[in-house]
């Protein structure tokens, strides 16, 4: 599952372009929208025209799952399956969703869950079904303390693989401390870092188009932080970007040798 405690931080983005990256790499990817009522996952997959079916319609028996399985032309092994705007989060029950990703997981060889942030119904529908979770935060205090919540509930569950992703990171803040760094979150919510991703408003454009940066040509700089991400999930061994180094200027090496 893919979460995080409060919302605005940019998980559905992270989990759109994470299915791209990973079906990139040759992997069967199924994207499950869990924000029953609030879908926005086939918007920034730009899938929004082609939903016929949702999941109530699977769990309610009148279409196959494969009937709503959404696939996109753009990658292969990528399908997405939408929730409804038009029921609330207690339209689906945590029992349904984990007989869902069984059967999907006899096909798919990654199932993201896109789990709404906080703790209500559609969180507890993620959790049931999820092996593994991956937290989205941005390095604000409120973000990280809501993070930290969900951590102990899903270490409650006995969810043990849980992996932090450090989202909209302002290298030039950090520097100016004026925003917690990746180290700060890290002490805070004392999971394994898997991924850092940069600020940048080209995010928000291919958002808005419905292209998902990581089907891009040219990779741009959060387009590379998120495929390393998916090659870490892969169990390769990739550094991190050192992203504070076009802020790294003399004056602030200098600063940084003095606090130490």
């Amino acid at each position: 599952m893919i979460t995080s405690g409060k919302g605005g931080v940019g998980k559905t983005t992270v989990t759109a372009n994470l299915g791209a990256a990973i079906a990139k790499l040759g992997r069967q990817v199924a994207l499950v929208d869990a924000d029953f009522g609030l879908r926005n996952l086939d918007l920034l997959l730009g899938l929004e025209n082609r939903v016929v079916y949702t999941a109530i319609e699977v769990f309610a028996g009148q279409c196959r799952l494969e009937q709503a399985l959404v696939k996109d032309k753009r990658q292969e092994g990528l399908v997405l399956l939408p929730a409804a705007q038009s029921r609330n989060k207690e339209a689906v029950s945590p029992e349904q969703m984990k007989k869902l990703i069984a059967v999907l997981s006899q096909k798919y060889e990654y199932i993201l869950v896109d789990s709404p942030a906080g703790i209500e119904m559609g969180f507890r529908n993620a959790i049931i079904a999820a092996s593994e979770a991956l937290i989205v935060t941005t390095p604000e205090i409120a973000a990280v303390r809501d993070a930290d919540r969900v951590v102990g509930l899903l270490e409650a569950q006995g969810i043990k693989r849980i992996f932090l992703i450090v989202n909209r990171l302002k290298p030039a803040m950090v520097q100016a401390d004026q925003m917690m760094s990746v180290q700060d979150v890290q002490e805070i919510l004392a999971i394994p870092l898997i991924g850092v991703i940069p600020d940048d408003e080209r995010v928000i454009v291919s958002s808005n188009r419905g292209e998902p940066l990581a089907l891009a040509e040219n990779l741009t700089l959060p387009g590379i932080a998120i495929h390393n991400i998916a090659r870490r999930l892969e169990g390769d061994k990739v550094p991190f970007l050192d992203l504070m180094a076009e802020h790294d200027t003399l004056i602030n090496r200098i600063r940084r040798m003095f606090r130490s």
